[in-house]
């Protein structure tokens, strides 16, 4: 394929974007249009330069991380716990998880209660006020392009969709673990061990037996749901 950088005029800033963790959706017009329309281009170019650009039909991209296994690091950790609690949240109150997290919207004034009503979640994820709450999870999330803040209202974006992923497949684990009538071996619960400021990135470290990302992660939330159960 030849690949003319002439074309590439927005190749500097979403090679920055992607680099550092952040997810391109809609919400960024000049970079999304030019990824979709040369997505192709793109793909081979990051390829030779060894990152893998993922292409998410539901609109958004992202790069995959180089390394993925079984141990998640904080950040990874804290976003899709976040995104768990939000879900079976919303469920308990009568409102569609679905609908808010695909698009919707949560205030800050809801904060309080949520944090209040899971603490024992949010203490083992470091977490022990709304302030960190907001420091160490919405504003990650804000950062990495899952959502955008706004007024004191965080609004949802399209890649949310990697966590509800994530949520879904733990479902199904505890769906069939009711069925089967017993435990599934699920691991105990690490927060990764990390020297200095934390990297926002969403990377999994090495492990003997790779899993999916997605994988990695349902298997860090679940076993988060576990341990705080017994």
């Amino acid at each position: 394929m030849n690949i003319d950088l002439k074309e590439l005029t927005q190749l500097a800033p979403i090679f920055r974007e992607l680099f550092k963790g952040y997810h391109v959706s809609r919400r960024d017009p000049e970079l999304y249009t030019q990824l979709s329309n040369q997505q192709d281009v793109y793909r081979a170019l990051f390829k030779a330069l060894g990152f893998d650009l993922v292409c998410d039909t539901r609109g958004f991209y992202y790069f995959v991380p180089e390394q993925m296994g079984a141990q998640v690091n904080k950040t990874a950790q804290r976003l899709a716990l976040f995104t768990f609690i939000l879900v079976e949240h919303l469920a308990d109150q009568g409102r569609d998880p679905l609908a808010v997290l695909d698009g919707g919207s949560l205030g800050r004034d809801e904060l309080p209660p949520l944090l209040e009503k899971y603490r024992d979640l949010f203490i083992q994820a470091e977490v022990l006020s709304q302030e960190e709450l907001e420091e160490k999870i919405l504003r990650r999330l804000t950062q990495l392009g899952f959502a955008a803040e706004e007024n004191g209202v965080y609004r949802f974006l399209p890649p949310m969709h990697r966590f509800l992923d994530v949520c879904l497949s733990v479902q199904q684990d505890r769906d069939l673990a009711a069925t089967l009538h017993s435990d599934l071996p699920l691991p105990a619960p690490v927060l990764a061990e990390e020297d200095g400021d934390e990297d926002d990135v969403i990377r999994l470290e090495t492990d003997d037996a790779p899993d999916s990302e997605e994988d990695a992660l349902a298997r860090a939330i679940a076993a988060e749901r576990e341990e705080t159960a017994r």
